[in-house]
């Protein structure tokens, strides 16, 4: 997609697909809220991507950039420290805080997405 569209798209896309990762961790965890010794998941990407990419625009190459944005991979931590007596290391407030904050991500990459697709198409069509 990226050789048609250019990186910007590439980069929603991979954030996209790793906000979608977080999203689906943080409702695991919300599922096992109550499972004895259930340890909290949480993936973290936004350091290594932006890293990468300051590292990949330094040398103003859009090969490295493709690069950098297609080789960054999220990092799944697991919290282990626990406050409960049956072990969980689940805060249900806090998963649903970031719950919250990633539903939001998620639709303001879509909305960052289909402006991009818009723009495109309206140089395309000329209008």
């Amino acid at each position: 997609m990226s050789s048609i569209f250019g990186n910007e798209f590439l980069m929603t896309s991979k954030a996209l697909d790793l906000v979608w990762q977080q999203q689906q961790l943080t409702a695991n965890n919300i599922a096992n809220v109550d499972t004895p010794n259930y340890k909290a998941q949480n993936l973290s990407f936004e350091e290594e991507f932006k890293s990468r990419l300051n590292h990949a625009f330094q040398n103003q190459d859009s090969k490295a950039v493709k690069r950098a944005i297609e080789s960054t991979k999220g990092n799944v931590i697991t919290t282990t420290a626990s406050k409960k007596v049956d072990g969980n290391s689940v805060d249900a407030d806090v998963e649903n805080v970031e719950l919250v904050k990633t539903a939001l991500q998620y639709q303001y990459l879509i909305q960052a997405f289909n402006s991009d697709y818009n723009r495109l198409r309206t140089v395309i069509r000329g209008n």
